[in-house]
């Protein structure tokens, strides 16, 4: 139940159990899919802080922006078709969840400053509170978890 206060909305008891907010998209590999995940996990986010009044600052916006343009970057050049972002949000955490068609699992590589390219595991790893990566009837899911929580 909520009461209304002077303009406030006051919880008053009771927690109701509430489904995380879920999308996806389906990205055929043609030039600007990866620019259409970006502005689609943009307004994924924007949903969150308005539908769940998550407290996602510009930080944490930009940490979901680049998670999503990694795993999306590395679908789109590894895997010979199509590919789909899968995003669920609460108020404490996004995850973002790429599928794709090629059933080779991705390779962290080892950090070295002087390597150009092939940092994007990397990147996620030290974005992410958690990041897994499985082989699936169609291919392979990528999953990381990014938290807003400290």
């Amino acid at each position: 139940m909520i009461e209304h206060l002077d303009g406030a909305v006051i919880p008053t008891g009771f927690d109701v159990p509430v489904e995380p907010l879920r999308q996806a998209a389906h990205y055929t590999g043609e030039p600007g899919c990866i620019a259409e995940a970006r502005a689609f996990a943009a307004h994924f986010v924007d949903q969150l802080r308005t539908e769940w009044c998550a407290a996602i600052d510009a930080r944490a916006g930009g940490e979901v922006m680049l998670v999503v343009s990694e795993l999306v970057t590395n679908a789109d050049r590894h895997s010979n078709g199509p590919y789909i972002l899968e995003l669920e949000g609460t108020d404490a955490s996004v995850t973002v969840c790429v599928y794709d068609s090629s059933d080779a699992l991705p390779l962290r590589f080892p950090k070295d400053p002087e390597r150009i390219g092939r940092h994007g595991l990397e990147i996620v790893h030290a974005l992410a509170a958690e990041v897994t990566a499985e082989r699936v009837p169609v291919g392979k899911r990528v999953r990381a978890v990014v938290s807003f929580e400290s």
